[in-house]
Parts: structure tokens; sequence; C-alpha cells
């Protein structure tokens, strides 16, 4: 991929990632609910928790069951594998949000973590070091809570023009922290998505339902394995 598409969608995914913080308040109520249906569930199916930004809240979409935690749990439920989703994405979430989050939502069982977050840091140029040690933070509450959780990391990047030394920087932090935690991995979570007009909405940003289903392939080709 050239530098010039490589930016395209690097930024439409960070700019999308920090959209929408006026929906804070909106998702917080989701979780909320989220959270509920899943006490009622977890005694009967494993749970698995999607926690990140506006690409796992789905900004934008006229239905938030679209986005991309939405259309695995369709195939999850087609497939009639013993796992509900759960959908804990907050439009404009960083990882330091994140990580004062995190233990709220802990407070219910969780058998398989995927952590979507690191984007809006990227936006906003926060050093990488900060953003690693947060994201590091999230995993160790996550294992302290449920050891026996399995861990899935979607990884993201930063455009060329954030400079080689912070784009380069900020890419290593996914594969390091999966390596160190035994996590599973998926490289580029836009893959495919970002930067493709048709596959996003009339912002050129966020995913439309077909792009968040290319997104969902994505992690897909990485969770099914851990859902075993």
């Amino acid at each position: 991929m050239n530098k010039v598409t490589l930016s395209g969608i690097l930024l439409a995914a960070l700019t999308m990632a920090g959209c929408g913080d006026g929906a804070k308040s909106s998702n917080n109520d989701q979780t909320q609910a989220a959270t509920e249906t899943a006490k009622t569930d977890s005694a009967s199916k494993k749970i698995v928790l999607f926690f990140g930004d506006s690409l796992t809240a789905g900004y934008g979409l006229d239905d938030p069951a679209d986005a991309f935690p939405g259309v695995i749990s369709r195939r999850v439920d087609s497939l009639k594998l013993p796992y509900k989703v759960i959908n804990a994405g907050l439009s404009g979430e960083t990882t330091a949000g994140g990580n004062g989050r995190i233990d709220w939502l802990l407070k219910q069982k969780v058998d398989v973590f995927v952590l979507e977050l690191g984007a809006n840091d990227g936006l906003r140029g926060i050093p990488v070091n900060e953003t690693a040690k947060n994201l590091q933070s999230i995993v160790d509450k996550v294992k302290a809570k449920y050891p026996d959780a399995k861990l899935v990391l979607l990884g993201m990047q930063v455009p060329p023009n954030m400079g080689a030394d912070y784009t380069g920087k900020f890419k290593n932090v996914f594969p390091h922290l999966a390596k160190k935690n035994n996590m599973a991995l998926v490289p580029f979570l836009l893959q495919g998505v970002g930067g493709v007009p048709s596959l996003n909405q009339g912002d050129g940003i966020h995913p439309t339902a077909q792009g968040a289903k290319i997104v969902a392939n994505n992690v897909w080709a990485v969770l099914q394995d851990e859902l075993k």
C-alpha cells in the first residue's frame, strides 16, 4: 500500500475514533444496558466483551447493532456458539479514559476480552509510552480479575504526517503488547476499509454497515480461534 493511501486510511481511522464525543452520555447508557443484559445471560453463556472507542460503538450507523461487534454477534449466534457478545464501545475514548472505565465493566464476568483503543491517543499526539502504559494497565486489570480470560488486541496505526519516529513507535505498541501478554493480535483493524469511499459514511470517516462487515471479518479471522 503506498503512503498516500495509507495516510488516507489511517487519518480516517483516527478521526473516526475521535468523533462523537457528544455521544458519550448515550453510549454510557448503552454500556449500562449491555452490562445488565450480560448479567442475565452469563449463567448460560460465556461473555465476549468488546472494549473500545467509536469504531467499536458504531458511531454514525442507523443501527448500532451494525457495528462490527454486532456483526460478529450475529455470526456467533448463527454458528450456535455458547457466547454472548457485549459491545462496550464509547465514542471519543482514549486509553486513559478506558483505563478509568474498565473497572466498572469488569464487575461482569468476562471470558474473552477484545481491546480496541489507542486511535484517539495517536490523533492527539499523546506520547506513545503513555498509550502503552494505559493499554498495559487495562490488560493487567482484566488478567487480575479473570486470569483465565482469553485476550485479543486490535491493532491501529497513525498516518505518516505524525512523523516517522512517532508512527513507527505507535505501530509497534500493539504487537509488543500482544506478545508480552500472550494476546491474539489483529494487526490492523481497518484493513480494506479505511480510505475506501464506498465503505464509509458521507463524512468519509466512519464505516458504513457494509464497511463494518469487512472490519468484522478482519476481527473474526483471529477471534474465531479464541472461541473454540
